[in-house]
């Protein structure tokens, strides 16, 4: 988090005319993050909580199965759900899935339905995905769950792999510089942590130096 703080602060995060937080849903980040980001003083109306759309998709998917005995049936009702959560209709879905949780189902089912309906209702300000694709943002988290891949599983993870906190951090700090095409600006930043440019001074060589014995 205090790495988190230290680059939003760098990117000027404040100064953003929208911020859109799109996460997979974990309880944590709606915690943590929009907090972090108040005490920055990024104003509350420029920031959009949006649930990453195909983990939202996944409970809509756990509904209708725990719903409708057919697989076909449910599949049907999931497509159609589906599309009318990604145009912004969740008002118009939540009170479809009341009526169907409001029919006859066993006890099981009920319990079964009733997570993922819980998930939509108690949450319905993070699925604004009509607007946010109107306003050309993405409304889902793999380009980045593709990044965490290439970036940290594939360099970090593995068979007889082992890694030191402090060693994995300084790695990983590494592969994102390389990944964000800024290797040489890192090296430079090495190489010139340490020296004062006020002091540096610039050394003629003398003749005697240039010669040749």
């Amino acid at each position: 988090m205090s790495l988190l703080e230290m680059y939003l602060v760098k990117l000027g995060v404040v100064h953003a005319q929208q911020v859109l937080l799109l996460a997979d849903g974990a309880p944590w980040i709606w915690h943590r993050i929009p907090a972090l980001l108040e005490r920055l003083g990024l104003p509350k109306d420029r920031l959009i909580e949006l649930i990453d759309f195909y983990h939202a998709s996944q409970h809509l998917k756990d509904f209708a199965e725990a719903a409708f005995s057919k697989a076909q049936v449910a599949r049907k009702w999931f497509e159609a759900a589906r599309s009318s959560l990604k145009r912004g209709k969740l008002a118009q879905l939540l009170t479809q899935m009341q009526q169907i949780l409001a029919q006859k189902h066993t006890r099981h089912q009920r319990k079964a339905m009733t997570t993922p309906f819980n998930y939509f209702n108690d949450q319905p300000q993070r699925f604004a995905y009509g607007q946010v694709q109107a306003m050309n943002l993405p409304i889902g988290s793999g380009a980045i769950e593709s990044l965490i891949r290439q970036v940290v599983n594939l360099r970090l993870k593995g068979n007889g792999k082992f890694w030191l906190p402090e060693h994995a951090e300084i790695l990983l700090q590494g592969r994102c510089y390389w990944a964000a095409g800024r290797w040489d600006t890192f090296c430079a930043e090495i190489l010139t942590a340490k020296l004062d440019a006020k002091r540096l001074e610039i050394v003629e060589p003398n003749a005697s130096d240039l010669a040749v014995a």
